[in-house]
């Protein structure tokens, strides 16, 4: 099972084409339940050297950055690179 973990916002890289998917009024949406609620699902990232690339959850990464976090809850997964 895994388990979650915090990360650091400003080391999560986002690829270009899953950017180009971004919602912002989806971003809102989950903004406004996460001060109410917090963040019930965490992201999906993989490892890259340093830095760790988005596999899943980028309107809850974007929505996160609204709100002026600097840490994430999520997943660290081994993933393909597309």
């Amino acid at each position: 099972m895994l388990k979650t973990e915090i990360f650091p916002i400003a080391d999560i890289y986002v690829p270009v084409k899953r950017r180009a998917t971004l919602d912002p009024a989806r971003v809102r949406k989950i903004a406004e339940s996460m001060l109410e609620t917090g963040q019930q699902t965490p992201i999906l990232v993989r490892p890259d050297g340093k830095r760790f690339v988005l596999v899943e959850g980028l309107h809850r990464l974007e929505a996160c950055k609204e709100l002026g976090e600097t840490t994430i809850r999520g997943y660290l997964v081994q993933a393909r690179r597309h």
